[in-house]
């Protein structure tokens, strides 16, 4: 298996090799040094945090570098603030709004949508995907970081073909499992076995790339072993037609433009810029423990102090206190019996650089200055609420990321919307598809939601309000607020 020391899954060489023997040239090749650099960093590991250094004598000794993993701190936040369970996808047809928001709680998608998202903004590249339980005639998204997601057909306008590669497990076996989304399936024939696959894909490699005239998306499932030889699982299709004319998968990227690899499908991490910066961080946070760690008071004590025990033929002195330094013992001295010594601390200084290493981190990866800032009265950062009134560019940065992530949303949706409806669920023709998003976090949505109430009877319709609160289409939200009646009108009369 393609894995690091730390048991990290990495897209295996001989799955490389399989899709390059397809005729597929893989930007994975050129993206992935930078998207191991960024998965370090998230994880606060490598030379940085950990390495020798030599002391006064020349031995060398190991050195850790404490961290508050504020890398990892970034992502989660630009998580928590883009998705939560708050974000719906709306449908022109209220009932398809209904049903797909209905599918996205029972299978917990947006909590691990929010995963996909912390780590697709710190390794630049995420997706979700289709995966099809046939014999269930079930649908379900499966979620991928860039480790796993290899674009296999692109322009400037997005990745129209993927595939992805995970660890499976077969009988008791780890085995690595390709699943291409193909257009056409790329001369890919659904009657084609698991035997003949690998058969029928050397011979054809040349028109592979070839595309069919059909527009429709097919999902090729191949396995291998440790060693690269292909299985062929009990329950596992090769080959299966979706007949879904759009793409079945949504490919993850934070508005940010990849200037590490010119014309690359992949997106870049939102720390790629700002690496001083988590450097700086740490390297703050690791002096200020340090200053007080090593400013704990001394005690020197006289030897008189000290009991004494028959070790062979030797008197030695009997040892008290904690290991750790802090009890020093003054040899063949009398005077001063116990003497006290507790250096000044200077952490008014590391804190200032702490807190300016914060400012500059907030900056650099799309908060603005003031987001992690230390809080004088409380300490730390400060919330999202409590900086949001003044900070422009935290709100535009969310803004781009949030139509950003509006296409990949919308294109899962569709397609687990149009193959539940071929596997025989009453979904609706949704029309027009677009995304919700949640931006309480961030703004004052109860204050906008009473001005918007008083506004009502007034400049506003109470089926207005419904359509922007509550995501109803204009029909839904007419015939509900007539069921209301005067009501909403009233109140917001009452409240003016």
């Amino acid at each position: 298996m393609s894995i690091n020391g730390l048991d990290e899954y990495w897209v295996p060489e001989h799955v490389k090799d399989y899709l390059r023997k397809l005729g597929f040239v893989l930007p994975l090749d050129d993206m992935e040094p930078w998207i191991r650099s960024w998965d370090d960093w998230m994880a606060a590991r490598g030379d940085f945090y950990d390495y020798r250094d030599k002391d006064g004598v020349g031995r060398v000794y190991a050195v850790h570098r404490r961290s508050i993993h504020p890398a990892m701190r970034v992502c989660k936040e630009w998580g928590s603030l883009l998705l939560n369970e708050e974000v719906k996808v709306v449908c022109e047809n209220q009932k398809a709004t209904d049903w797909i928001n209905s599918f996205f709680s029972s299978t917990s998608f947006m909590n691990a949508a929010q995963n996909t998202v912390v780590r697709a903004f710190g390794l630049g590249t995420g997706a979700w995907a289709l995966w099809l339980d046939l014999d269930k005639r079930k649908v379900r998204i499966r979620h991928y970081d860039a480790r796993m997601v290899i674009p296999l057909t692109w322009d400037e306008d997005g990745v129209t073909e993927c595939a992805f590669v995970t660890r499976a497990f077969y009988r008791g076996k780890a085995v690595d499992q390709l699943q291409m989304h193909l257009k056409g399936g790329m001369g890919f024939s659904a009657g084609l076995s698991q035997a003949s696959l690998s058969t029928y894909s050397n011979e054809f490699a040349d028109d592979l790339l070839a595309m069919e005239s059909e527009e429709t998306y097919k999902i090729v499932t191949v396995c291998f072993d440790h060693e690269g030889n292909e299985l062929a699982p009990v329950g596992i299709l090769p080959i299966y037609d979706t007949e879904c004319p759009f793409p079945t998968f949504g490919i993850v990227k934070p508005a940010v433009t990849n200037t590490r690899v010119d014309m690359s499908p992949y997106g870049q991490s939102v720390l790629a810029d700002a690496i001083d910066a988590v450097q700086a961080v740490d390297l703050t946070f690791d002096a200020l423990i340090n200053e007080i760690d090593l400013s704990k008071m001394r005690v020197f004590l006289s030897d008189v102090l000290f009991d004494r025990k028959q070790d062979g033929n030797k008197n030695v002195n009997i040892l008290f206190g904690k290991q750790d330094c802090t009890i020093f013992r003054k040899v063949m001295s009398t005077e001063d019996i116990i003497q006290e010594f507790a250096p000044a601390l200077r952490t008014n200084g590391q804190i200032e650089a702490f807190r300016v290493a914060l400012q500059m981190l907030g900056d650099l990866t799309g908060f603005g200055i003031n987001y992690f800032d230390m809080d004088d009265s409380r300490g730390y950062v400060k919330t999202a609420t409590e900086v949001s009134s003044d900070n422009s560019a935290l709100m535009r940065n969310i803004r781009r990321h949030e139509n950003s992530l509006e296409g990949p949303l919308v294109s899962i949706a569709r397609a687990s919307m149009f193959l539940s409806r071929s596997f025989g669920e009453g979904v609706p023709d949704e029309g027009e598809v677009h995304v919700q998003f949640d931006d309480s976090i961030i703004q004052d949505t109860a204050a906008e939601k009473e001005q918007d109430m008083r506004e009502v009877g007034v400049t506003m319709g109470a089926w207005e309000y419904r359509m922007r609160w509550y995501g109803e289409e204009e029909a839904v939200a007419r015939a509900r607020a007539a069921e209301v009646g005067t009501g909403a009108v009233t109140v917001g009369k009452g409240n003016g």
